[in-house]
């Protein structure tokens, strides 16, 4: 049996077609006929390949390349084994990432899992429902009353679109994913088993133990936003919860009951936003980030992995450690611990 090829690049690029398309500059202008035709990291290389070289502790890989072509930095250039096409970038990442698009754009954009064009015999859609040409629901998916699905939208197998959801153009919702009271724009990705739109963990204390407090908001999705595998965004109590435009969110992500997110965040796998927290725009949060309820996290702020956040972050800054302070803070009582652990060692061992 052979290995399944699920991944075939479009066509070939010519180092000089790269240098064009992402701004690059060509150390040397006779390589503009060299045939990029796949991507790999630099360490490993290959025949046909382009790489990418960034950053100090990673200039030591230029002379041991093995690659087509390489994208890196100007003052790495020079340091490149004869025969490599160089690339010069002032961001050779994102201009490796933009040529990854072309090369594979069926790896950047998800599609039908099943082949199907058009609306699935096998799919349920409410006569009252409105599909527009050009959309696709594919063999189980569930489309209920009143729900709107945009041209150019996939709904992949078993995915569910509860009742007057509207869903815009040229999106994804992955399979086993649920939709539910809620307005998703133009170009949003929700991946397989995302829940969408469930009550918020509303409940007030009661004669007989925990009563549920009645969660009538939405969500609202604007353009362009990811949302992770198995994420989940509750919709608001009274007010909506809000994904600003742009946000990218990871796997197994909890966005509570009336959160408002800003424009353009990063947002890592495992996070935790309590209800009511309001996120500026370009926060960028590491993975495990925990947040306690109503608090506000300035624009550009950026949350270390694994931080338990109980106050306001203002903007710009970088927070981290548990419970979360400014990082310049966090690392000082790090390192006061350590010294103080060496120095109750050396007394153990002295006695």
């Amino acid at each position: 049996m052979t290995d399944p090829v699920f991944f075939a690049p479009s066509r070939r690029y010519t180092a000089g077609e790269v240098a064009n398309l992402t701004g690059a500059s060509l150390f040397d202008s006779a390589q503009a006929e060299i045939a990029i035709e796949a991507l790999a990291p630099a360490n490993e290389g290959g025949d046909g390949a382009l790489v990418f070289v960034d950053g100090k502790r990673n200039f030591a890989l230029m002379q041991s390349l093995r690659a087509a072509a390489v994208l890196c930095p100007v003052d790495f250039a020079s340091k490149a084994p004869p025969g490599i096409a160089v690339l010069m970038h002032p961001r050779p990442q994102q201009a490796f990432a933009m040529v990854g698009r072309l090369l594979f754009p069926q790896a950047a954009t998800p599609g039908p899992m099943t082949g199907e064009t058009g609306i699935s015999a096998h799919a349920f859609i409410d006569p009252s429902a409105h599909v527009e040409e050009g959309a696709i629901v594919e063999a189980g998916a569930v489309i209920g009353p009143g729900v709107s699905i945009g041209s150019g939208t996939v709904i992949a197998p078993h995915a569910v679109v509860g009742r007057s959801c509207q869903i815009g153009r040229d999106g994804f919702i992955g399979p086993g994913a649920s939709i539910q009271y809620a307005l998703v724009g133009n170009r949003v990705i929700i991946h397989g088993g995302a829940r969408i739109g469930q009550d918020g963990f509303g409940f007030v204390g009661g004669a007989k133990g925990p009563e549920r407090v009645p969660q009538i908001g939405r969500v609202v999705i604007q353009d362009d936003v990811e949302i992770g595998s198995n994420s989940t965004v509750d919709r608001g109590a009274m007010s909506d919860t809000i994904i600003g435009q742009g946000t990218k969110i990871d796997n197994l992500v909890q966005i509570a009951h009336n959160v408002r997110i800003g424009r353009n965040c990063i947002i890592a796998g495992l996070s935790g936003i309590s209800g009511s927290v309001v996120v500026g725009d370009n926060v960028t949060m590491g993975g495990g980030v925990g947040l306690a309820d109503h608090l506000t996290i300035g624009p550009g702020a950026k949350l270390a992995a694994r931080s338990g956040f109980m106050n306001n972050v203002p903007a710009g800054e970088i927070w981290g450690g548990y419970p979360a302070q400014p990082m310049a803070e966090a690392m000082r009582e790090i390192a006061m611990l350590r010294r103080m652990a060496r120095t109750r060692k050396q007394g153990d061992g002295n006695g």
